[in-house]
């Protein structure tokens, strides 16, 4: 009898096995990496001279450094909130639906794909692209062509891997996490036996406050928000984690004081080596640290570096087209977005949308300008996020809420985001306007498709047909699972 059964639960349990959809592929080590891999990378080795060139003193930039930190913590603790009081993946998106309605999460997936991901992307490629060539061309600057074309061959890699498996990537993210720890603590080290042996001489009169430009240092903040932004990596793939409620605080908790200790002994270890003005000078600050602290194995710093933007460019990768996915699901974009691979369990339309938006963007832009257009709109979504998240538990108190953050931290993280938004419209108009215009223009796509669908019969079925094509070719069917 106990035989007959279990083959029928296998019976049973064998189509579910079979069938198309995103599976609870990502355990601790994996969430680890994706948050830690998501944090550290990029940011950390070009954000340095954004932060002092718009701080004006090195005291001033590791109190910056410190600060975005704590911040970003608070930041992390309202997003483990959001990831186990809702089911659902899509990270920014699924918060902004639930809490402030269908317009604000629809110009949350507008802008995602529009620019904020592939400025994101392309600026972190480009950051791979220079410390993939520096050593090239030492001490003159890498050739931006050459550079653009090293950054398009990494995208390329990281969107094949991304369309080819979940495994893969998850597996190549773990190993990229190992590498871009390992690439601060050689940093790390030097600079603490420096300090030991007494080389403060850049430390003193750190706080100079006629060197401090007030108006820019809401431009500092929002580099310091870049280079530990990434802890909000794990809610867009939210469905394919396991044990979530637990995964989610404790591993997000213990990345970023991990991350937040290790920049600050990091930026400190740089300034050991170079003065501020050396530091505004250099082009790729790991390396130039790396040539007077390591000798003989300065050539290896650049390597780690570029290895360690992969992984960061993997994690947006990874993680964006869960949003579009999700989103897409919900009515609010094409439904070809919304469909996997039916042997790879990948939701690769809309990977592969990201691909040519990025390459634009990588062609046409330059690293601390690409910085500025999208974090203004990353940072604003991600203040109405936590915004909604006060709201929805005034209106829902009973709600299930797994793990809660204490409300003072909540409403302090939104006020700081806020405020710093405001100062950066002052600060660098240009870019944040841009962005405000390019945000609005989802406006008009959200009444003419999603709240009213006002297309021409004609276009109609050009577009059904498209698609139809588009699911044939790439070999892609909604999910037939319900995994939320």
């Amino acid at each position: 009898m106990d035989r007959t059964q279990r083959e029928k639960d296998g019976e049973r349990k064998q189509p579910d096995d079979e069938a198309v959809h995103l599976r609870r592929e990502i355990n601790l080590l994996s969430a680890t990496a994706i948050i830690f891999g998501g944090v550290v990378g990029s940011g950390i080795f070009i954000a340095p001279k954004g932060i002092l060139m718009n701080s004006g003193s090195v005291g001033l930039s590791l109190l910056v450094w410190a600060l975005s930190g704590i911040l970003s913590m608070f930041g992390a603790l309202c997003y483990a909130e959001l990831g186990t009081s809702f089911t659902k993946s899509g990270g920014h998106y699924t918060y902004l639906l639930e809490t402030l309605g269908p317009l604000p999460a629809f110009l949350r997936l507008w802008a995602e794909f529009m620019f904020i991901r592939p400025a994101v992307a392309s600026y972190v490629s480009l950051a791979f692209g220079h410390y993939v060539m520096e050593p090239f061309f030492a001490p003159c600057t890498p050739p931006t062509v050459l550079v653009k074309l090293i950054g398009a061959l990494a995208l390329t890699l990281v969107v094949a891997v991304n369309c080819w498996s979940v495994t893969v990537a998850t597996r190549t993210q773990v190993l990229l996490a190992f590498i871009k720890m390992f690439a601060l603590v050689l940093i790390i080290i030097p600079g603490v036996i420096a300090l030991a042996k007494g080389k403060t001489e850049n430390f003193q009169n750190g706080f100079e406050l006629d060197l401090i430009t007030w108006d820019k240092l809401p431009l500092a903040f929002i580099n310091g928000f870049y280079a530990f932004y990434g802890w909000s990596s794990l809610n867009s793939v939210r469905e394919e984690v396991k044990n979530p409620n637990r995964t989610f605080p404790l591993v997000i908790i213990s990345s970023m004081v991990a991350v937040t200790v290790c920049y600050v002994l990091v930026n400190m270890a740089y300034y050991t080596m170079m003065t501020p003005a050396e530091l505004l000078q250099s082009e790729a600050v790991a390396s130039t640290f790396a040539n007077r602290s390591l000798h003989g194995m300065a050539s290896v710093i650049p390597v780690l570096v570029a290895l360690s933007c992969l992984g960061t460019l993997n994690v947006g990768l990874f993680g964006s087209p869960r949003m579009m996915f999700v989103g897409a699901r919900d009515g609010h974009f094409p439904s070809i977005f919304s469909m996997i691979h039916i042997r790879r369990k990948t939701p690769l339309p809309a990977v592969l949308l990201l691909y040519p938006l990025t390459l634009l963007f990588l062609a046409s832009g330059e690293i601390y300008q690409l910085i500025n257009f999208s974090s203004f709109a990353r940072w604003l979504f991600v203040a109405l996020a936590t915004m909604g998240m006060l709201i929805h538990r005034y209106r829902f108190p009973l709600h299930p809420r797994p793990f809660k953050a204490p409300v003072v931290i909540v409403v302090t993280f939104t006020l700081v985001c806020f405020f710093i938004l405001a100062l950066s419209l002052y600060s660098d108009p240009w870019n944040t306007g841009w962005s405000c215009a390019l945000i609005l223009t989802g406006v008009p796509f959200y009444y003419l498709t999603v709240k009213r669908f006002c297309l021409p019969a004609r276009w109609r079925r050009a577009f059904n047909s498209c698609s139809k094509k588009l699911q044939i070719l790439l070999e892609v069917v909604q999910q037939e699972i319900k995994t939320y």
